[in-house]
């Protein structure tokens, strides 16, 4: 992925993608934050996020919760469209291919999910849809 990224224009997540970068990495302290790249599926263009995420063996977990709302976020839908993405983990910049988790890996991982960030428990209950988690493996074994 080459072009030109764009981040995503919510102020609160631009905010978030800055204060990444400005502290390598680490804008929560105890959260593992990273940022996602994703093609738009509509536009074509490169999509920039940050996610909280917990790990799953070679896996990073993203959960698509969107803050409760009635729609999954555009990077999901994005993903869908095309799993080859980037990753940012602290400084280091990978590719990555991601899915949706299956029913039985949702069930596994939502606690440790909802360990991590509290708040998804909530945003669960405050939408009808079900959050998808999504498994990110870097493209290249032995990556972060």
């Amino acid at each position: 992925m080459t072009d030109t990224i764009h981040d995503n224009p919510t102020p609160w997540i631009a905010d978030h993608i800055r204060r990444f970068e400005e502290t390598g990495g680490h804008p929560r302290p105890g959260v593992a934050d990273l940022l996602l790249t994703t093609r738009g599926r509509k536009s074509g263009l490169l999509r920039r996020t940050a996610l909280a995420y917990v790990r799953d063996e070679d896996a990073y977990v993203l959960t698509a919760s969107n803050a409760g709302a009635d729609r999954h976020p555009a990077w999901y839908l994005n993903l869908l469209a095309t799993p080859e993405v980037t990753l940012q983990v602290g400084s280091a910049t990978f590719p990555a291919r991601a899915r949706p988790a299956t029913p039985a890996e949702s069930a596994r991982l939502w606690p440790a999910v909802v360990a991590a960030m509290p708040s998804y428990a909530a945003y669960r209950t405050a939408t009808a849809r079900e959050i998808p988690l999504v498994l990110v493996t870097p493209a290249e074994p032995g990556m972060v």
